[in-house]
């Protein structure tokens, strides 16, 4: 499955989308845990790191938002990370 990571979370991840092999049956809740277990670099300066902007963000799966971590996923799918952020 496909992971993209906007704004906040695209500066802590080092990356704009990453591509993930989970197997049959993983969750929301299993992709996030292998996100965070990637090594990454450190953030730029005054960027929280990656496990506290996940734990902020919203989730989109396939475009729809997603609030259930056990949701299950499927090897086709896209999930979207949206940090928190501000707008006018």
């Amino acid at each position: 499955m496909n992971v993209r990571y906007f704004a906040a979370a695209r500066a802590a991840a080092g990356v704009e989308e990453e591509r993930f092999e989970l197997p049959s049956g993983a969750t929301v809740a299993d992709l996030l845990q292998t996100v965070l277990g990637v090594e990454r670099p450190e953030p730029p300066l005054g960027t929280p790191p990656l496990p506290r902007i996940l734990s902020r963000s919203s989730f989109l799966l396939n475009e729809v938002a997603v609030r259930d971590h056990t949701t299950v996923l499927n090897p086709g799918d896209v999930v979207d990370i949206l940090p928190p952020f501000a707008g006018g």
